[in-house]
């Protein structure tokens, strides 16, 4: 097999995707009965019988490998389509007749919807076949990120608050993306908003199911990811099914309805699951947070020290 048919063969496997996006697609009859499409409802009648198809669209990329062949010689790019920095990191599977340079393994930063020439793959015998397989993963974020110092407000109004599992909890706090975290329970459906504005960077909104095998649901919520000024980026998670109310790439202003609440994926009930973190180096780490609510700024007890 050539090596650009192995390179073909194989880049489903090992591109890291971002979760996919829901979508509806709506069917209803005209006043002359002809059927009609579209991806918003009709608004000429009332009286018109609609039907709504839910569909899932293709999962978009973090960032995508590109392959380009020269005489004697391949490209090695990145490309980023999304609307924040991403670190990627580049190695070989298996390599035949090539010389990569500069040198696999390799990590670049992609601005956001930027390009960068990672590496050069060099035939060591222009006349001999080359073979390789390569690997890419990605990880949001820019690892040189620097946090302010700043207040968050409450991603609710609900008058009642109540803290489930805070910074540091045993059930699901105890990982390095996550020690900072804080789960406040709220009912299915309570309006989330924007604890500090930025910009989308990721939504999973097709998700609809809760369950406490973590194999199964870990890391399957729905959820929003909303990159800040500073490269900080807040997730908020286990939004209820088509609970996102925002789309990537859109800007987002400090209070602004985001989503609905829910109860997906590594879940017992229904609650908002709140965490700010930033790139370490193709690894999430959590950031304590300040955050205010309507009685001040809320207290949480320090996350236990830990790598």
């Amino acid at each position: 097999m050539s090596s650009a048919a192995r390179w073909l063969a194989c880049l489903a496997v090992l591109l890291a995707c971002a979760p996919a996006q829901a979508a509806r697609l709506y069917r209803w009859k005209d006043a002359q009965g002809i059927t009609q499409y579209g991806d918003q409802p009709p608004q000429a009648s009332a009286d018109a019988e609609v039907d709504v198809i839910r569909f899932r669209n293709p999962p978009g990329t973090l960032a995508r490998l590109r392959i380009e062949p020269l005489a004697t010689r391949y490209q090695v790019w990145a490309d980023n389509p999304g609307p924040g920095p991403v670190q990627v990191e580049v190695s070989f599977r298996q390599q035949h007749n090539l010389l990569a340079s500069p040198a696999l393994p390799l990590r670049k930063v992609l601005p956001a919807h930027g390009s960068v020439l990672l590496s050069s793959l060099i035939l060591t015998d222009p006349l001999g076949g080359a073979q390789f397989d390569l690997k890419m993963d990605a990880m949001p974020g820019d690892p040189a990120a620097k946090p302010f110092d700043f207040r968050y407000r409450l991603p609710f109004d609900e008058a009642a608050l109540r803290v489930d599992q805070g910074p540091g909890g045993r059930f699901s706090h105890n990982d390095l993306q996550n020690r900072d975290a804080i789960d406040f329970a709220v009912p299915e459906g309570t309006p989330i908003l924007a604890a500090r504005a930025g910009v989308v960077l990721q939504v999973e909104s097709d998700f609809d199911k809760a369950g406490l095998d973590r194999e199964v649901y870990g890391g399957r919520a729905n959820f929003i990811r909303i990159l800040h000024e500073d490269g900080t980026m807040a997730l908020y998670a286990h939004l209820k099914p088509e609970g996102v109310l925002v789309r990537t790439g859109q800007s987002v202003r400090e209070g602004q309805q985001i989503g609905l609440s829910g109860n997906t994926g590594f879940s017992t009930a229904p609650h908002l699951h709140f965490v700010v973190q930033v790139n370490a180096g193709m690894a999430l780490r959590s950031v304590p947070v300040r955050m205010v609510g309507p009685m001040g700024e809320l207290l949480f007890p320090s996350a236990p020290a830990g790598p």
